[in-house]
């Protein structure tokens, strides 16, 4: 079946489809990621989101259901250059193809992917459509028409429904706030001894103290910072009461209820080959990216001391506010996929609460 990406600009890339029939609409974005689509797919941080893959041949190992971030695809499209028609891996359950269709994710190979990050890249990210089938007349109307993702709630599509408890056993207790929490990013609390309790985005400041937490851990996800005031007032409440590890749009919620202020990136950083230079080492980390936003580091209070810098563009990485006894990154250190380079950071924030029961 004929398909087509559509961009709100007008420009328009002719392929095939892959996936499911239909139209659908989101911001499109890249990543350059080299491996772990499946991982990629499952990320609820692309929710709202067109993801364009960098990579030349994407479905080569088919899907397998053990590499799932999370229990579906939250991504609006998905645009390869090719999407082999076999696969070859033996813990592969069924191919890529039909999994989107079965998940109903609009889906285009046989296009110049090449040029559509170009040209992203050139003019930003920005609003459009994938569309399987014959497109209607008035399909860059309704591109202009579809809501962009600073003006959408995504975290409260992705968020777990109720609480979950994991690790009853474990000593030290974690409460992970999710925002759009990836399975690795649980899998890495319990490997070092954690009992974490997954609570989903809306939990007040009460409700969380009230489980007695060592720690809160606010995790990833997808949308705008800046559109979610009550729960950075929630996080602001949580302040000086325990040791706070955010990472990616906890970092910038975080951020935001300590006094700083975001913005939105031309482009975005999406891929696992990101240079991060941590300033108290020296030492520079390879690191997982998926994030349209960054912390205006400029904007910091006096007492947050800035990390982590990226190399490529000189964002805000990371931050410390000792006397919070909270940190963040703007990156990934789960590492699902992408290198390991970053895994020292949980390890911190267990030796932070290790350290603040010793105080106690």
């Amino acid at each position: 079946m004929k398909a087509l990406l559509m961009l709100e600009d007008g420009t328009e890339f002719k392929g095939q489809s892959f996936g499911a029939p239909g139209i659908h609409f989101g911001e499109v974005i890249f990543s350059t990621s080299m491996t772990g689509y499946e991982e990629l797919l499952t990320d609820p941080s692309y929710a709202g989101q067109i993801l364009v893959s960098t990579l030349a041949h994407v479905g080569n190992v088919g899907i397998n259901m053990k590499d799932h971030e999370s229990e579906r695809p939250w991504l609006t499209g998905f645009v390869v250059q090719d999407a082999p028609r076999t696969f070859s891996n033996w813990r592969a359950n069924t191919d890529l193809g039909s999994w989107l269709t079965d998940h109903n994710v609009v889906s285009i190979c046989r296009l110049d992917t090449r040029a559509v990050v170009k040209h992203l890249r050139s003019r930003g990210a920005m609003r459009g459509a994938v569309c399987a089938g014959p497109p209607p007349a008035d399909l860059l109307e309704q591109i202009k028409n579809s809501p962009r993702i600073e003006d959408q709630n995504l975290v409260s599509t992705v968020t777990c429904k109720e609480k979950k408890t994991y690790g009853e056993k474990n000593s030290l207790h974690v409460v992970a706030y999710d925002f759009g929490m990836k399975n690795r990013m649980v899998d890495l609390l319990l490997h070092h001894n954690l009992k974490v309790t997954r609570v989903p985005a809306h939990t007040t400041a009460e409700e969380v103290l009230a489980l007695k937490p060592d720690g809160v851990f606010l995790s990833n996800g997808p949308g705008d910072p800046a559109y979610l005031e009550s729960i950075v007032g929630q996080i602001k409440k949580l302040l000086n009461k325990v040791p706070i590890f955010g990472i990616c749009l906890g970092h910038q919620l975080l951020a935001r209820a300590l006094g700083g202020e975001t913005f939105k990136l031309k482009f975005g950083h999406h891929g696992s080959n990101h240079p991060v230079k941590n300033l108290a080492t020296g030492r520079v980390e390879i690191t997982t990216q998926n994030h349209g936003f960054a912390v205006d580091s400029k904007t910091l209070p006096e007492s947050v001391e800035m990390t982590h810098l990226n190399l490529n563009d000189q964002t805000c990485e990371g931050l410390l506010a000792p006397a919070c006894r909270a940190f963040s990154v703007q990156y990934h250190p789960e590492n699902a996929p992408g290198p390991h380079d970053s895994r020292y950071l949980f390890k911190n924030f267990l030796e932070m609460m290790e350290t603040n029961l010793a105080q106690a």
